[in-house]
Parts: C-alpha cells; sequence; structure tokens
C-alpha cells in the first residue's frame, strides 16, 4: 500500500440505513418482493427514496409496528402472517419474499429468521421465504444489499464447473455491456449475483472466480469463499484505468492472452479518454473531501484523483476492508487521509477549515453545506446511476462536474447586479 494516512473516528453519524438499498434490488429482480417489518417512519423513507408514482405498484411494502406491537401488547407474529397471506394472495407472481428487519424490528427483538423458517413450512416451496436486517443501527445504506445477497447464497446451488460471477447489482445495460467484453474476450461461462429473476440463481463452486462489482459486499464475499469461490483482487470497475485492471484481472485468472485484451479494451480506452477531456477541464485542480456514506468513496476517490485531476483532502469512509480495499488503496496518492468512521461534527469542522470546492456527502449534510456557500454531490446519487465499465467513465466524471457548475452558476447570479 501507499503512503496513507489511515485514522479511525468514533462518534455521531449521519447516514441513511440499509433499508434504502430495496430501491435497486426491487427493480434487479421482479418476482422478488421486499417487505419491511417497521414502523411508519420506515415505510415514508422508502416511499421518498424511490420516488413511486401514485398509479405504480412496487415490489416492496412495509408491515407496520404499531405502539402496541412496540410496547408488547400485541402478537407481532400472528399480524406479520396475516400481512404476508393477504400479500401473496394480491401478489400471486411473488417467487421470493425478503423480510426486511428496520431498527423497530430489532429494537423488540422480533426473530425473523424463524418468522421465515414458518412461512416456508407453510408456502411448501411455493415462495421462497427469506430474512435478513436493513436496520441503520449499525449499516450503512449499501449494506442492505450486502444482506440481501448473503440471504440468497445458500440457495445457490453447487458446481465446479470454472465461470466468472460477477457480484453486485448494475444496471442492465451496463451489466449486458461488460458480459459482451467478456465473451470477446473468450470467458463464454459468466453469470450475475443477483441474478434478474431471484429464483434463477447462479451456480457456485470451486471453478468460480468472483469480481465484485461493489466495494460494500464484505459479508458476501466471505459467504461465497465459504462455497468455494475465489475472490479476484482488482480496483473497482469505476473510471477508464479501474475498469481496464479490473477487466484485467479476469483476463489474467482464465489465461486470456495479452495481445487479445489489448486489442479487445484499447479501442474503448482510447474513445473513453477522449471523451473524458472535457469533464477532465472542469475538474483539474479542484480540491474534494469525501465524507463516509456509501462506501465508494475511496474508489471514486483513485478516479477522480488519478483520471480527473482532483486533488483530495480528506477520503472518508464508513468501513475499511483492507482485504477488498488493497488494490485501490495502492493507487491512491501518498499521504492522503483516509478516515474510517465518523465523528459528524468533527469531520463538518475540518469541511469548513479547509473550504473544498467540493463534498461528497449525504443529503442530510447536503443542505447545510449548501447554505454555509459550500458545493455538494449527494453520494445516494453514485449508487443509483449507471457508473460502471471504461464506458461510463464520462458520465461518472460529470456526476461531479455538474454541481461544481451549478456553483459558479449561482455565485455568478448574486454577484452580478441587476
Amino acid at each position: 500500500m501507499g503512503g496513507e494516512t489511515l485514522l479511525k473516528e468514533t462518534g455521531p453519524r449521519e447516514v441513511f440505513c440499509g433499508l434504502t438499498s430495496i430501491v435497486w434490488l426491487h427493480r434487479r429482480m421482479p418476482d422478488a418482493f421486499f417487505l419491511v417489518v417497521g414502523s411508519r417512519t420506515c415505510a415514508h423513507l422508502i416511499q421518498s427514496a424511490a420516488g413511486v408514482m401514485i398509479f405504480a405498484e412496487p415490489r416492496f411494502g412495509t408491515a407496520i409496528l404499531e405502539e402496541r406491537d412496540l410496547a408488547g401488547l400485541a402478537d407481532a407474529h400472528e399480524e406479520l402472517d396475516r400481512v404476508v397471506k393477504n400479500l401473496l394472495e394480491r401478489r400471486p407472481e411473488i417467487r421470493t419474499l425478503f423480510l426486511v428487519g428496520s431498527c423497530p424490528s430489532e429494537v423488540i427483538k422480533l426473530d425473523l429468521a424463524r418468522v421465515a423458517q414458518r412461512l416456508n413450512t407453510v408456502l411448501k416451496g411455493k415462495v421462497t421465504v427469506l430474512n435478513y436486517s436493513g436496520s441503520g443501527i449499525e449499516t450503512t445504506f449499501t449494506q442492505g444489499e450486502d444482506g440481501a445477497l448473503k440471504a440468497l447464497i445458500p440457495l445457490m446451488p453447487s458446481s465446479d464447473q470454472k465461470q466468472l460471477l460477477l457480484v453486485g447489482t448494475l444496471a442492465n445495460p451496463v451489466e449486458d455491456r461488460l458480459i459482451n467484453l467478456f465473451k470477446r474476450l473468450g470467458i463464454e461461462n459468466v453469470s450475475s449475483f443477483p441474478p434478474r429473476q431471484s429464483t434463477n440463481l447462479p451456480s457456485i463452486g470451486s471453478g468460480t472466480k468472483v469480481l465484485l462489482t461493489q466495494p460494500y459486499l464484505g459479508d458476501t464475499a466471505r459467504e461465497l469463499i465459504a462455497k468455494g469461490a475465489e475472490i479476484l483482487k482488482a480496483p473497482f470497475p469505476l473510471g477508464v484505468e479501474g475498469s481496464t485492471l479490473w477487466m484485467k484481472a479476469a483476463a489474467d485468472a482464465f489465461n486470456i492472452k495479452s495481445l487479445l485484451f489489448e486489442s479487445t479494451v484499447q479501442p474503448l480506452i482510447l474513445r473513453a479518454k477522449k471523451a473524458l477531456e472535457s469533464q477532465k477541464e472542469k475538474l483539474q485542480g479542484k480540491r474534494i473531501f469525501l465524507l463516509p456514506e456509501s462506501q465508494l468513496e475511496i474508489p471514486l476517490a483513485r478516479f477522480l484523483s488519478r483520471e480527473c485531476g482532483m486533488e483530495l483532502i480528506e477520503v472518508g469512509t464508513p468501513y475499511l476492508n483492507k482485504g477488498l480495499m488493497g488494490s485501490e488503496l495502492d493507487l491512491l496518492p501518498k499521504n492522503v487521509r483516509i478516515v474510517e468512521g465518523q465523528h459528524v461534527e468533527n469531520q463538518l469542522d475540518r469541511v469548513r477549515g479547509e473550504q473544498p470546492d467540493l463534498v461528497v456527502c449525504g443529503m442530510g449534510l447536503a443542505n447545510p453545506l449548501e447554505a454555509e456557500g459550500i458545493s455538494t454531490k449527494w453520494s445516494i446519487e453514485l449508487v443509483f446511476s449507471p457508473i460502471h465499465g471504461i464506458d461510463q467513465a464520462t458520465d461518472l466524471a460529470e456526476l461531479f462536474a455538474r454541481p461544481l457548475n451549478r456553483h459558479q452558476l449561482l455565485n455568478h447570479k448574486q454577484l452580478t447586479p441587476a
């Protein structure tokens, strides 16, 4: 690793909870349903995050825990059984039902694993019921996906066939392009996890080589290793450089000749670098401060520093998994300050002291910072946007150039006399 300054902070935090990940997971697997066992606040959060239109019928919902449930005066198990029964009668297309724990359900010690086990016995294989925690007590908003994938792994069939497994939710068009590229390299057996149908799970075994597409899947990676898979060490596929090295890790694992790799990837690299120049002009030399929110911070910092010429003031991340992040850390500039964890008040003091050109943070911190004249970028938008792969490097850079352009325009209007 380079000469990073690694610090750890504890204290008050400002992050979304893991329930938010339902918004992209329910779109990924249209035959699955995510039933949050939580409060009305949980329901409002998911609805707001999803922006679901009134005429749409989403594949998620909330079994509301009322005051009587929280006080232990009612049988929450009976109410949950009733909600599940009504749901499955109304939505017979559901094949996998996720019971998603929340802060309220965990506070009253509602055992959703036992509920899932009982429901699986009652449903007799017609619907598979799984559970995981989306609570924000100990986790960040991206870790909901980690919990959902970990819950699916025991259902994956065993196979020792040689295959490449892409792990982590991607936009379908981005995933299609990446799989097509791997097939052009001669890697024919490529699968995705999570799959596009919850019942169409890929196999797993000693012949499985795994490329993680997202850096927040630590528990999932450990479970896959326990099933015999090998996690390929590589940077994450953000930007031209990261995506190229990510693909090269798979090419090496499958003994693809360097000449074939270069001839396949080089035209994409040249085109992407040329397109990236227009955004690089806007970002070059700008100072950026990344607050911990999504666990994407370190790969983003690498991209913004090495490919866009931005100056890293501080790179915060909720958790630092050095096993998954080793290849990223090696590419960061020397002496960059990396902070694991959060003491939000101390971090905001450092932001105000540094006065960066751009701060990457959660929505809860963005508005106050904007009011102080500091330009911000919402972390959550990066999770919802198709940013992976060589082809998407310019779009990724534009997401950071846009708030700087907005800030400049607003300041110009304020300074221009009427």
